[in-house]
């Protein structure tokens, strides 16, 4: 039998999510099972493109045999491939959540299952689609269609959510204006949108620069860097726990996935010194103030989004860490696997919150006093990702953290790497914090509502992957290798 050709699995990874949208709008008493079987399908393209990329390296498809600029190329490597791979883990175990989180034993549940899963799968679509493209227009449209498909999927949860998502719609709309000003400026100058093309062709220019800025605006809003976060903390605190987690897991990265696009190897050939420090302090910023918030929070689902404000902030230290030539792909590569290891952690957490919030009708964190005997096993899930949210070892966030923070100190950027710390210790404060509530002495812990195991299981499920990406780290690093846009070892001296 003729091997598949790699290209085929570049197409299939956007058009059977997209196919599965449409199907599970068309058969919406049927959705959940769809929405399911669509999932464990889609490993099947992701696994064939990675086994692809491993072997060949970089791959690129021309759809329709038309060549840019007049044709649509999809591209794939380590970076592309590990988005891949992200969004089918947190989507995957997020649809076998949503199977459980969305049954229909009422009928206001079953409508809102019926809203939720073809925009579950438009979304993934849009993902996928978006971490394949090369082309700035095209990363534009999919980047539309995941802002279209994101906000009515925080609105899902009714009427609490929807002035979040008119906020979140408001503030995605401005992004993408600025983005595609941005697109405008450089066909002028440039005359092509090919991001390839565009590197070869990268150099100093007022005109590029400028859209350069207003692009990476644009992206930085749909980040949501302080001190343009305010749209996060209630979208995600008001959304349904799977939708939260997929916010926080994968969608907000996909806006700093084209930062890495645009400023590595996309307009620039090298970012500007003084502009990469300044990048790197609204990430220390976004550390600090996400921290102290979260510290102050008194809603569980308020406390994790402000704490995906502030480890949003470590990935921005990829700017600074990598305009010194020493430690610049460990820099790389610990900034991609930290992304790796807060998505599968941050969803965990979002699970359990929402299994937390089913169980006890709320999520203030005085309602959840004494309830960590009552649903011990997203407890556990809870402490388990917080092991690697906190960076400690030897969880994926540790391996990600400590990768960071060699490439600091071999950069002679010492203060990166206390922020690291610092960043680290202020995580271990407001965790614990909510610790000191959930095992605090109760004469009568609250009523138990039955929370479906699948639920639970799907926590502790990615809690457990956070963890072995600490243990198992040398598959995911040896595939940000893979058309990264530095030499050099992953590891200091290594």
């Amino acid at each position: 039998m003729a091997p598949i050709d790699p290209s085929a699995w570049m197409v299939l990874a956007i058009v059977w999510p997209l196919a599965s949208a449409i199907l599970s709008y068309v058969a919406s008493r049927a959705a959940r099972w769809i929405g399911v079987a669509a999932a464990l399908v889609m490993t099947i393209p992701v696994a064939g493109l990675a086994h692809s990329v491993w072997h060949a390296g970089v791959l690129s498809h021309n759809i329709g045999g038309w060549r840019p600029p007049l044709g649509i190329e999809l591209a794939a490597d380590g970076l592309s491939v590990l988005m891949l791979t992200l969004t089918a883990i947190v989507c995957g175990v997020g649809s076998v959540y949503a199977f459980a989180y969305f049954a229909p034993q009422t009928r206001a549940a079953q409508e809102q299952g019926q809203r939720f899963w073809p925009l579950w799968m438009l979304l993934w679509g849009g993902l996928n689609a978006l971490f394949l493209s090369a082309d700035l227009f095209n990363l534009y449209v999919t980047l539309e269609v995941v802002g279209l498909a994101a906000v009515p999927l925080v609105a899902v949860a009714g009427d609490k959510a929807l002035t979040a998502a008119m906020r979140y719609l408001m503030v995605s709309l401005l992004g993408s204006l600025c983005y595609l000003l941005g697109v405008g400026i450089v066909y002028l100058y440039r005359g092509t949108l090919h991001l390839p093309t565009l590197a070869a062709l990268a150099g100093d220019s007022l005109a590029v620069g400028s859209a350069l800025a207003l692009m990476s605006a644009g992206l930085l809003m749909k980040m949501a860097i302080f001190p343009l976060h305010f749209w996060l903390p209630p979208a995600h605190a008001n959304a349904p726990a799977p939708v939260s987690a997929v916010l926080s897991a994968v969608v907000v990265k996909a806006g700093f996935y084209l930062l890495l696009r645009l400023w590595f190897g996309g307009l620039t050939a090298a970012p500007d010194a003084d502009l990469a420090q300044a990048l790197g302090w609204m990430g220390a910023a976004a550390i600090l103030w996400g921290s102290l918030n979260a510290l102050r929070a008194q809603r569980l689902k308020m406390l994790v989004a402000y704490s995906t404000v502030a480890q949003l902030g470590y990935l921005m230290l990829v700017f600074p860490l990598t305009a010194r030539d020493t430690g610049a792909m460990a820099a790389w590569g610990g900034t991609l696997y930290f992304m790796l290891a807060h998505a599968c952690a941050k969803a965990s957490v979002f699970f359990s919150a929402g299994a937390s919030l089913r169980a006890f009708g709320g999520d203030g964190l005085e309602q959840l006093r004494g309830t960590a005997t009552r649903l011990p096993l997203a407890t556990f899930a809870f402490a388990t990702a917080a092991v690697s949210l906190i960076g400690l070892p030897p969880s994926g966030g540790f391996m990600a953290k400590w990768m960071l923070i060699q490439a600091a100190l071999a950069g002679g950027q010492w203060w990166w790497a206390l922020v690291i710390v610092g960043g680290g210790l202020l995580a271990a404060a407001y965790i614990f914090r909510f610790f000191s509530t959930l095992f605090a002495y109760v004469p009568e812990p609250p009523a138990k509502t039955p929370v479906s195991g699948l639920m639970e299981w799907s926590a502790l499920g990615l809690a457990f992957l956070s963890i072995l990406l600490g243990l198992t780290a040398a598959a995911p690093i040896e595939l940000i290798r893979i058309g990264a846009p530095f030499a050099g070892p992953l590891w200091i001296g290594g």
